[in-house]
């Protein structure tokens, strides 16, 4: 499968993309040096290669769920731009 200029410029409709004729002409070699680097890449034989999710070999660190005492209201609410006795105020964004 090949892009043709045609399809470049569909690809820019669809994106709502005004390019210029030269760019067209960029894009579509572009374009078709990408096709042909994935239909090198299907040629390569990987029925011997284990799926796999991640490149490294990383295992997520957890830490311990322990219970402790929460950041004290004063201290949650020291830089709080404006407040209503232990909350944070906000403006008022529903309108009936």
């Amino acid at each position: 499968m090949s892009v043709k200029i045609s399809d470049v410029e569909k690809i820019a409709d669809l994106a709502r993309l005004s390019i210029k004729n030269e760019e067209k002409e960029k894009f579509t070699k572009q374009f078709n040096l990408i096709l042909d680097y994935f239909n090198k890449l299907n040629k390569i034989d990987t029925s011997n290669i284990e799926p796999l999710s991640h490149t490294l070999d990383l295992t997520n660190v957890f830490r311990e769920d322990v219970v402790q005492e929460s950041l004290p209201v004063e201290k949650a609410l020291e830089n709080a731009p404006d407040r209503m006795g232990n909350y944070f105020k906000v403006p008022k964004v529903i309108n009936k």
